[in-house]
C-alpha cells in the first residue's frame, strides 16, 4: 500500500525529473542545474500515475511513488523510460482513469482519445499519435467535462475555433486536420466550454474572451488573426 501524500513533480528543460513533497504554488525559488531551467510542473499525489507524451507520439507511464525525491536535482527522465536521444517530452500529466485527451502534431493533425487507452505497461511506451517524416507530436491537453469547443492557434498567430464533435475519438493514428497552415505550425490547442468563453494568461492575470464569433469556423480552416492582447508566446496557458 502507498500512503497518499501530495507531491510536486518538477521536470527541467534538459529532462531532469524529481518529486518534491507538498504542492508548491510558487516555483520561482526552485533551483536547477547550471544552464538548465524548469519546463514542467505537475501537482500530484504519491498514489497517482503520470502519463508522458513525447515528440515521436509515444505515451509512457510513471508511478508517482517511484519518482526520485527532491533533495537533489533528480534523475534524467531517459533513465526511467526508453526515450530516444532525439525525442523530447511534450506533456506530463496526472492520469485520470475516466479522462479524455486531445493529442495533436505540429502539422495541425490530431484526435481525441480516452485516457485509459494511453497507459503503457512497459518502459518502451505505447505508440498513439503516428507521425511522418518532419512531423512531431506537439500538444496533449485534457478535455474538461462539459467541453464543447476546440481552440487552436498556429505559430502564424491565426486562431480557429470549432465544435468538439467535429473531432474523431481514436485509439491510434495520425488523426484529422484541425487547422491548415500555409506558413508556420501548431503553437497550442485548448478544449473549453463555448458559453464560458476562451481564457488565456495575460501578464500576471487571466483574460477571458466571450465574443468568439469571428474565430468560429469548420475544422480544418486556417483561422483568423488572434485577438488583440493574445500572448506573444502563442499559448493559452
Amino acid at each position: 500500500m502507498v500512503e497518499r501524500e501530495p507531491i510536486t513533480v518538477l521536470c527541467s528543460e534538459k529532462g531532469w525529473l524529481r518529486a518534491v513533497k507538498g504542492h508548491i504554488e510558487d516555483t520561482s525559488e526552485v533551483r536547477y542545474k547550471e544552464g538548465d531551467r524548469g519546463k514542467f510542473v505537475v501537482r500530484a499525489h504519491t498514489t497517482d500515475r503520470l502519463i508522458v507524451l513525447t515528440t515521436d507520439g509515444r505515451f509512457y507511464t510513471l508511478a508517482c511513488d517511484r519518482l526520485p525525491g527532491g533533495r537533489g536535482q533528480g534523475e534524467p527522465l531517459r533513465l526511467m523510460i526508453d526515450l530516444g536521444d532525439e525525442q523530447e517530452p511534450v506533456a506530463i500529466l496526472v492520469h485520470q482513469p475516466d479522462g479524455r485527451l486531445l493529442v495533436a502534431s505540429n502539422q495541425g493533425r490530431g484526435f481525441l482519445i480516452e485516457e485509459a487507452e494511453v497507459i503503457a505497461q512497459t518502459r518502451s511506451g505505447k505508440q498513439v499519435l503516428n507521425v511522418i517524416a518532419g512531423e512531431q507530436a506537439a500538444a496533449c491537453v485534457v478535455v474538461p467535462p462539459g467541453a464543447d469547443a476546440i481552440a487552436i492557434v498556429g505559430t502564424n498567430r491565426r486562431m480557429l475555433i470549432f465544435a468538439l464533435d467535429e473531432m474523431p475519438t481514436m485509439t491510434r493514428g495520425r488523426g484529422v486536420i484541425l487547422q491548415r497552415y500555409r506558413e508556420g505550425s501548431l503553437a497550442d490547442v485548448a478544449a473549453f466550454t463555448l458559453a464560458d468563453g476562451l481564457s488565456w494568461r495575460s501578464g500576471p492575470g487571466v483574460r477571458t474572451e466571450v465574443n468568439l464569433e469571428p474565430w468560429i469556423r469548420k475544422r480544418g480552416q486556417p483561422g483568423q488573426k488572434v485577438p488583440r492582447g493574445f500572448p506573444a508566446s502563442g499559448r493559452f496557458h
